[in-house]
């Protein structure tokens, strides 16, 4: 049982006013969807949408709104997702052989799952859709030999009927065949056959791709795992027995499944890889090639996959790394049975500070009623007792962050760039701060940094992170951008945030001091620009970029040559001033080019006369500006020196527009 961190002595002190608006729109937002009589399960459990639900939520909606949202248009958005998701979870009157089996149903939902409601109210069904089915009946069509499957999952009302493909003719005997009614089935690479195309009802057509799944607490089950899949491990394969056909029935864990590669000059053809461990312990890599790829969405680590006549393949000629001799493949005769791994669940308490935590609702500590009504939640574990946050309702903290965690979000400011200069990856590492520390995380990106521009001071929420000790028993936080799970927003530069009343309150240039650590929004004039100059930056990530002694252009944070990937941008230092104080400040980018309303090209073209007096003419023009506290010590690179971006003002203005 793992127990998060007490934030009692974070909480001391707080009001309403100085909560950061973002994060108490948050916590109105769920009070508004989860009312708090509402808010848990007689298990304890919340039964409202999660902190990091809602979080990832609003700025994917204030993403696709630049010009601004409202608060209406956000619980109006959050209110009917969330009402979406719980009807997709809602019993339903369903076949009672669902029902019976609902009752036992442990096992992790599979990415890419759709329900057949949602086949049939979108009337579309992609290629590598995941549908998790019952059999509901079998039959064959009237004067034909084409058998069909009625088909009917967990979460759904309706059945849809399937065309079985022939592979699997044999298996649908009626008095011996393995499937019949209540049997579940993995099935994908399916196409819709919709009614507008001369059928009374959507069908699925005949798809290759389906895994049968078994149960060993099931006597027939156990007895086929035991008398066909049992007699041959992997070290019976041998090269006499694959020149003479020697068919194989195989049973082993599934220990890990690869990425997705491409094989071939052009990279037309897709390859994945999946590690299997059989009893002895004995691996052997299981090869999909082309379309077969879409058979690994069926399956999940620690399952047990028993595989009936697979093709088995020399190693060198199928072009599979690996020291063993063989590898096995999908063939036209294989048939895919698995024994799906049952969902491990681990106890998480929760301090009793960490409800209070979250914004004004539960500030008052005073009142009795408004004690926290959840002590523990039951979070997902895999086999290696690693524990799933993604669905833990509460907000992460640093100071909450453990070994084995996945699937953690966290929200804060960075305070710390590091790239190491020699790395032949697209690695950097950020240190971000909250109210109770701060963590450094690596960030794997695929290919080159595509954040767009981060610097320091600017607020940022992380999802899909994992956290793990190192050898050196140092908590080591990662973010794997290719992850299905990963997003990362950057706050300072949504041109929604500074939009939207609903998410900010403007702050006076008074109020801002050197302990502001998270985005300020102000209503300014331009008082005096100071400096306006052009420079080169990278265009990938926004920052200045040098000419190193070679005549080389290289970015001050990726660390490489970027001649073929740099851009004009300004260099602006601007006095800020309202009716309560000035502030130096400076900015860059799109933001630069926002305050002088003309591009660096543009800017670039005019006689230099011109230059020199366009900055005065926008003296006294009106904005609204988003300011970080970018006074920090410069980038770390590899080789220890640090590479100053700014020196002198304290401010960074991250976002700008002019007041009409």
């Amino acid at each position: 049982m793992i127990s998060l961190g007490n934030h009692a002595n974070d909480t001391d002190g707080v009001s309403a006013m100085d909560v950061d608006p973002f994060l108490a729109f948050i916590d109105y937002a769920r009070s508004v969807i989860s009312p708090a009589d509402d808010d848990s399960d007689p298990n304890g459990n919340c039964s409202g949408p999660g902190w990091s639900w809602i979080a990832s939520r609003i700025l994917k909606t204030c993403v696709a709104y630049s010009s601004g949202v409202t608060a209406a248009i956000l619980l109006s958005d959050l209110s009917q997702a969330w009402n979406e998701q719980c009807r997709a979870g809602a019993p339903k009157k369903r076949p009672e052989c669902i029902n019976q089996l609902k009752k036992n149903h442990r096992r992790t939902k599979l990415p890419n799952t759709v329900s057949i409601d949602t086949i049939y109210d979108r009337n579309f069904l992609s290629l590598s859709s995941v549908l998790e089915a019952v059999i509901v009946d079998t039959f064959s069509l009237p004067g034909t030999n084409i058998y069909m499957l009625t088909l009917g999952d967990f979460r759904s009302s309706n059945t849809i009927d399937l065309y079985l493909h022939r592979r699997y003719y044999d298996l649908v005997d009626p008095q011996n065949g393995i499937l019949k009614k209540g049997r579940e089935i993995l099935l994908t690479g399916c196409y819709l056959r919709t009614a507008a195309e001369g059928s009374g009802c959507p069908r699925l057509l005949p798809t290759e791709y389906l895994v049968i799944l078994l149960d060993e607490e099931e006597d027939d089950d156990a007895m086929l795992l035991g008398a066909q899949f049992c007699s041959d491990t992997f070290s019976s394969i041998s090269p006499d027995a694959v020149k003479k056909g020697v068919s194989f029935s195989l049973l082993a864990r599934i220990e890990s499944i690869g990425s997705l590669e491409f094989q071939g000059r052009f990279g037309s053809l897709q390859r994945k890889q999946i590690t299997l461990v059989d009893n002895d312990g004995v691996k052997l890599k299981f090869v999909l090639w082309g379309e077969q790829v879409l058979l690994a969405n069926l399956f999940s680590v620690s399952s047990m996959l028993a595989l009936d006549r697979p093709f088995i393949s020399n190693s060198i000629e199928s072009t599979v790394e690996t020291s063993d001799d063989f590898c096995l493949e999908y063939g036209s005769a294989t048939q895919l049975y698995m024994v799906p791994s049952i969902q491990q669940e681990e106890q998480v308490c929760v301090a009793l500070t960490q409800n209070r935590y979250q914004g004004p609702r539960l500030l008052n500590t005073l009142d009795p009623s408004q004690d926290p009504k959840v002590s523990q939640v039951s979070l997902p574990c895999d086999s290696r007792g690693s524990i799933d946050f993604s669905s833990y309702p509460f907000r992460s903290f640093v100071i909450d962050l453990h070994d084995k965690m996945t699937g953690i979000s966290l929200y804060g400011v960075v305070t710390d760039i590091i790239k190491e200069k020699h790395a032949t990856e697209a690695l950097f590492s950020l240190r971000i701060e909250d109210t109770t520390g701060a963590i450094w995380v690596t960030l794997h990106f695929a290919k080159f940094w595509s954040l767009g521009r981060l610097s320091f001071g600017y607020t940022v929420y992380i999802s899909g992170l994992t956290c793990s000790m190192t050898k050196q028993k140092r908590l080591e936080a990662l973010w794997f951008e290719n992850d299905i799970r990963s997003s990362f927003f950057i706050l300072s530069c949504l041109p929604a945030l500074i939009n939207s009343s609903c998410l900010h309150k403007v702050s006076n240039l008074c109020d801002l001091s050197s302990q502001t650590n998270s985005t300020q929004i102000c209503r300014v004039w331009l008082d005096q620009i100071a400096h306006c100059h052009v420079k080169m930056s990278h265009s990938l990530c926004g920052h200045f970029v040098t000419k190193t002694p070679s005549g080389i252009l290289e970015c001050n944070l990726c660390r490489y040559n970027c001649d073929t990937e740099v851009m004009r941008t300004f260099h602006l230092k601007i006095t800020l001033a309202d009716e309560s104080a000035k502030v130096f400040a400076w900015c860059t980018g799109q933001t630069a080019a926002e305050l002088l309303q003309i591009s660096a090209d543009e800017f670039s073209e005019l006689p230099e006369e011109e230059q020199v007096m366009y900055p005065s003419s926008l003296e006294n023009e009106r904005f609204v500006v988003a300011v970080v506290n970018c006074k920090r010590q410069g980038y770390v690179i590899g080789d220890g020196c640090r590479i100053l971006e700014n020196d002198a003002a304290s401010w960074e203005i991250t976002r700008a527009f002019r007041c009409e």
